[in-house]
């Protein structure tokens, strides 16, 4: 039986880059044509090979900048100034896309506004420790002070 390497997911067969035993005809006539699979070849086991060690390095590189990211965010401090009452409540509010425009501007990380933990949009001048999604399970904790417009 020839071997195939999977260029996608196939239900009866494995995930993409797996080197499987499949009958000649259901190569040729089902795999190849729907490019599901490719002969595996000297080269292209040594191109599979490639790719694997490629998409995991940009894997390990994308989780180390995330966790240096989390650790500036750490470090930061933002202030936000808006118009407030002698008392100290604002005209307005800060809302959580207001916080990820801030980290924007401060540390030019771009954070969806889903990212930003916040219970509810802050209403009173102070200083907040607002949690934030830099990814899926590395979380960082920004001070952000809010203060009125002089």
């Amino acid at each position: 039986m020839p071997e195939a390497i999977l260029l996608k997911d196939v239900d009866e067969l494995g995930e993409q880059g797996k080197v499987v035993d499949v009958s000649k005809g259901y190569l040729r006539n089902y795999l190849i044509p729907r490019k599901l699979a490719q002969p595996a070849t000297r080269g292209a086991m040594a191109a599979e090979l490639r790719r694997k060690e490629a998409a995991e390095k940009a894997e390990s590189d994308f989780a180390a900048k995330a966790v240096d990211n989390a650790a500036l965010l750490n470090k930061t401090v933002l202030t936000i100034t808006e118009q407030a009452s002698p008392d100290g409540r604002l005209f307005g509010s800060v809302s959580a896309q207001d916080i990820a425009d801030a980290i924007r501007d401060a540390r030019g990380l771009r954070l969806d506004r889903q990212n930003v933990h916040l219970d509810e949009v802050i209403k009173n001048v102070g200083t907040y420790m607002i949690v934030v999604d830099v990814v899926e399970g590395v979380t960082a904790t920004v001070k952000t002070m809010v203060v009125a417009q002089k």
